[in-house]
């Protein structure tokens, strides 16, 4: 059980370490971005307006951004994103909601396949264990249920446990859900159909872990690059904008 338990928080921890990234990045631009519209561009305003300069359009943009992000108006978008986001949590604790916003967890781009991958690891890394350790299929499919960490897998294993309480497949409750990667479905079949369902499980539940672990990989090598070539075009723009005025005035004064 405690080896269980290591993996389950490897697991856990990887698909974290994945998420966490892109988020602190995206954090990171965004007070970039407050400094430089707060503290940076009124200073070239203020030089703007001494030389009366006729302004690019970019520039105007950026000034008039600059105003707003100064002013009372800025509080319109922070409010929002925070009712936003108490609205999807308290929307994610009742049943429905839990329900749509897992099932977007497994399609949404990027980490769906991912997320996907790792309740599906999770899911045969507890069964497994559990029948290996001589629980009953059913107790260990109603334990599962309450460990897989996605209300989708969760119903999908429920039909599961329907299916063979009526002395139907596993597998063919699984296949009917559509939620299971079909590679997974077939593992359990010969698993069911072999009399070595708890082994088969763990095999399935080591390959997914593997893939959990190179999508992360993959995943991460992909971000990195992308949140730096994004940050560094958010500052390019603006001093950009900045400083197009200024090569306007130079040019007529050459």
């Amino acid at each position: 059980m405690a080896k269980l338990l290591e993996d389950m928080a490897r697991l856990q921890n990887q698909i974290k370490s994945a998420m966490a990234y892109p988020v602190t990045v995206g954090i990171l631009a965004v007070i970039v971005f407050f400094a430089m519209t707060i503290f940076l561009i009124p200073v070239f305003a203020g030089i703007f307006e001494s030389l009366g300069a006729e302004l690019p359009a970019l520039t105007k943009f950026m000034l008039y951004l600059s105003g707003i992000m100064r002013s009372w108006k800025i509080l319109i978008p922070i409010v929002g994103f925070s009712g936003l986001v108490f609205g999807i949590k308290q929307y994610y604790k009742t049943p429905i909601g839990r329900s749509h916003i897992d099932k977007f967890l497994l399609k949404m781009p990027l980490f769906g396949d991912l997320n996907e991958k790792s309740a599906v690891a999770r899911f045969c890394r507890v069964f497994g264990t559990l029948t290996r350790s001589g629980v009953p299929i059913l107790t260990s499919l109603e334990i599962v249920c309450n460990t897989v960490g996605n209300k989708v897998i969760a119903n999908a294993v429920a039909g599961a446990q329907s299916e063979i309480q009526q002395g139907g497949m596993m597998s063919l409750a699984l296949q009917n859900a559509n939620v299971f990667p079909q590679l997974a479905i077939q593992m359990i079949c010969i698993g069911e159909e072999t009399g070595e369902l708890d082994a088969m499980m763990m095999k399935v539940a080591d390959f997914y872990e593997d893939e959990v672990e190179q999508a992360v990989k993959a995943l991460t090598s992909v971000i990195e690059p992308l949140m730096m070539v994004l940050i560094a075009g958010m500052v390019g723009v603006i001093l950009l904008s900045m400083y197009l005025p200024m090569f306007a005035i130079f040019d007529q004064v050459v």
